[in-house]
């Protein structure tokens, strides 16, 4: 019996001592193998194999320090790893369960690869007449790509021994929660519905179900499982929905050059969960968008009481930035007409502050519903589209027009419905609505903070922050409408204030013809020269209705000049419409050569794979975010970003100047801002050498500043 008993483990013993490891009863064995970079053994959940049951068998990869392998897709280059098995007869091997795998940048190449420890599980099935008892070998013939700087094809035989046994197995000591772990940490489906829809150069995959609501949706990244159908490099710029979210891909060679994909296919990886998704083509549901970038990813964790507060400090200092110049003009012909009349002055402040308030609302509305729609687009929107350039364009020229006196709408330059009231609230109200659409697009400081936070919150919380930057907007002209000792200091009224309301005119003419240079970079020469006759129309429109005005006076016959004076409005409307029919679609902005920003300096296209190339050659990066209708970015770039002096520090710094330019819609820009927590233009960032987050600097610049920032960035 004894005899019997020991040649009945012979085998076993054998199988042992060959792989230099003793084999106890129950206990499954492996011997790792060195690859060079790499340790390599075969591992199981279980420490041994049930006949007709299923075991997992992991290939357990250590990996060097500073060197990685790669997942099933792997990326922009690289290989993933392969397995061929040689298993006992009727013994089967199923396909390698994935772990969700990391994100690796090398230079303007983005990886999805594996670093440390990885296990990469494979479900074997027993065969139901396995003998119960016995001891089988599994053998793997693995090989894989381990990389850092270089890569190196590496490959290893690894084996491991399992005991059959009956019943359920023992759980392995060492591997097996680690495995479990591994499993049920691997993205699997969850009854996600997705859908993916190409919009012009942007792949829109929209993902829904039951456990995205409510989840942390920062960080969402996804994960294909072909190496063509998306650009890997860009960012994806996530949209949140009440159900779900939708991702801005770029879309690869599939969509671009070969036959598109009718599935799109991979892993929706989250903060913590992962999740196979196959996408088919479709419209992108509603529940999947409206509620804007993820809080995390607006880098804002503002709550709404200091949100409020911050939009309400970031209105005040508005009325001080540049791009509010020139509606000062307005404001002031106002108060001056009334000064000394305590009770117009009053009504005409509340009047001012229902325009800035109705209007801010009525853009943040407006802004929501464009995001809700799907599109990227942020604060200040209103000026990239060419249309409503032009429209602006041609109604400060009307009101530079009126102030100059070439026909009346009322007592004074925003006298719009004031004949008719007696006490100018139309035209008050007016003036609140222009210094709102033509300054809002610029930012200050902290209302990009409270921006940021309001475009990753419901509507109605989102609009809250919006009234409280209105009131600060409108509180130093309602303050002022409000204190008659302020306003007394003004001289009587006399000759003298239609002196000053018609100098009071030229920043109007100089804003129109700012708006229409905006229109020109937003569309071309042509589009322009149709902008410039409707200017020409509108301004003789004006005169015929001034003439008008004046033969009416004098008794005389005006029928005729308002006849013309209509025409020629209709005319330069009708040269608006042709002029933005003409203008090119709207489309992400075209990379462009580089372009001199002053005496030795020049900047270069934006880009965020041009920031990553350049922080991995080692040097310091400004970001310059900016556009063409913001008026502080264009008074930054004068008298901060050029000149001989910074030219020679961006040098000696080993610095690099990119610009981001938001003239256009840009859906990779917007996603750019939301990442930095701001929703508009101006945004300078300043990366360090050596790799780091960037520096954010102030939206007001001067040329020591960025000096100062650029090298101590250089000194890592």
């Amino acid at each position: 019996m004894l005899l019997r008993r020991l040649f009945s483990v012979l085998p076993a013993l054998v199988v042992a001592l060959a792989l230099g490891a003793p084999l106890l009863p129950g206990q499954a064995t492996a011997a790792p193998v060195q690859t060079g970079h790499i340790e390599v053994e075969l591992v199981a959940q279980e420490a041994g194999a049930a006949p007709g049951a299923t075991v997992f068998v992991a290939l357990r990869q250590k990996i060097q320090p500073g060197w990685h392998t790669y997942w099933r897709n792997p990326g922009d280059a690289g290989d993933a790893t392969r397995i061929v098995w040689t298993l006992p007869p009727g013994w089967t091997a199923g396909d390698i369960v994935w772990p969700t795998p990391e994100k690796s940048r090398v230079g303007p190449l983005l990886d999805f690869a594996y670093t440390g420890e990885v296990l990469l599980p494979v479900p074997i099935t027993v065969p139901a007449d396995a003998r119960v008892g016995s001891v089988v070998t599994l053998k793997a013939a693995a090989a894989f790509l381990v990389c850092e700087q270089v890569c190196v094809p590496e490959d290893a035989v690894v084996t491991l021994t399992l005991p059959v046994v009956a019943g359920m197995p023992a759980t392995d000591p060492t591997w097996g929660a680690k495995i479990a772990d591994t499993l049920a940490k691997a993205p699997k489906p969850a009854g996600l519905k997705a859908v993916f829809n190409l919009q012009g150069g942007v792949l829109k995959l929209a993902v829904i179900g039951p456990p995205l609501k409510g989840a942390d949706l920062g960080g969402a990244f996804f994960y294909p499982y072909s190496g063509k159908v998306i650009e890997h490099p860009p960012e994806q710029a996530i949209e949140r929905g009440p159900e779900g979210l939708t991702l801005s891909l770029t879309p690869g060679y599939d969509f671009t050059q070969g036959t598109p994909p009718t599935q799109l296919s991979g892993v929706l990886a989250l903060n913590g969960a992962a999740y196979e998704v196959t996408a088919t083509a479709g419209t992108i549901p509603p529940g999947a968008q409206g509620l804007g970038a993820p809080a995390k990813a607006a880098g804002s964790n503002l709550g709404l009481p200091l949100a409020v507060a911050f939009a309400f400090l970031g209105g005040l200092i508005l009325n001080l930035m540049p791009c509010v110049f020139p509606i000062l003009s307005m404001k002031a012909a106002s108060l001056t007409a009334h000064a000394h009349d305590a009770g117009r002055t009053r009504i005409q402040g509340l009047a001012f502050l229902a325009g800035v308030v109705v209007t801010f609302l009525a853009l943040a509305g407006l802004l929501i519903a464009v995001r809700a729609g799907g599109d990227a687009v942020g604060w200040g929107f209103q000026l990239q589209s060419p249309p409503v350039v032009a429209a602006l364009s041609l109604l400060m020229l009307l009101v530079a027009l009126n102030m100059s006196g070439v026909f009346e709408v009322g007592a004074s330059v925003q006298g719009v419905g004031s004949r008719a009231s007696g006490d100018g609230i139309g035209g008050s109200f007016l003036t609140g609505a222009l210094a709102v659409v033509v300054a809002a697009p610029c930012t200050a400081p902290f209302m990009a903070g409270a921006l940021g936070y309001a475009l990753t919150q419901p509507p109605l919380l989102a609009l809250a922050v919006f009234l409280g930057l209105a009131l600060g907007f409108a509180a130093p002209f309602v303050l002022l409408a409000f204190i008659p000792g302020l306003l007394a200091r003004l001289p009587r009224p006399g000759p003298w204030m239609d002196v000053l309301k018609k100098g009071l005119a030229f920043p109007m003419y100089a804003t129109a013809a700012w708006l229409a240079w905006v229109f020109s970079q937003q569309t071309g020469s042509i589009p322009l020269a149709l902008i410039l006759a409707a200017a020409v129309l509108t301004a003789f429109a004006a005169w015929l209705y001034g003439l008008a005005q004046a033969r009416r006076i004098e008794g005389k016959g005006a029928a005729v000049p308002f006849v013309l004076a209509a025409l020629s409005l209709v005319a330069a409307i009708a040269l608006v419409v042709v002029a933005a029919r003409a203008a090119p679609a709207a489309s992400p902005s075209v990379v462009a050569e580089t372009a001199p920003s002053g005496p030795g300096l020049a900047a270069e296209p934006w880009s965020p794979e041009r920031v990553a190339a350049l922080q991995a050659e080692g040097k310091v990066v400004m970001v310059d975010f900016t556009a063409d209708w913001c008026v502080t970015c264009k008074v930054n770039e004068g008298a901060a970003l050029k000149g001989q002096r910074l030219a020679d520090a961006f040098k000696a710094a080993n610095a690099v100047l990119l610009r981001a330019d938001w003239t256009k819609r840009d859906a990779v820009i917007a996603a750019a801002l939301a990442e930095h927590g701001r929703a508009g233009v101006p945004l300078y960032l300043v990366y360090p050498k050596g790799g780091g987050a960037p520096v954010i600097l102030p939206q007001l610049l001067t040329e020591g500043l960025v000096i100062e920032a650029v090298e101590k960035a250089a000194k890592g």
